[in-house]
């Protein structure tokens, strides 16, 4: 399935690999990787599970990372994401911003 640029996604990155971790933690962590999973919109115009992308978080922060999923379930297992109440919180930080602007 093909991802287009806007959709929210899930992707995968690797931190630190088991060589770069630090020698404090105990061995059972030293020995396994530390990952990072992060939801946004996909910045890259189009991209496939597995590709190397960009994001958007909903706090604006950029990540890069491997897709791993469309349109990702949360973990507490409500249901599936709604693209229309993603986008809420952004188009009312706009509204306010904008009626900020006008009242100053």
């Amino acid at each position: 399935m093909t991802c287009r640029s806007g959709d929210w996604v899930r992707i995968h990155s690797v931190i630190l690999t088991p060589d770069q971790r630090a020698s404090a933690i105990p061995q059972e962590t030293r020995a396994v990787p530390l990952e990072m999973r992060v939801k946004g919109w996909l910045v890259t115009a189009a991209a496939a599970i597995g590709d190397t992308v960009e994001i958007r978080t909903t706090l604006g922060r950029c990540y890069h990372g491997t897709l791993e999923a469309m349109n990702p379930p949360y973990g507490h297992d409500f249901a599936t994401a709604i693209p229309e109440l993603l986008r809420a919180g952004e188009e009312l930080r706009a509204m306010l911003t904008e009626a900020g602007e006008e009242t100053a």
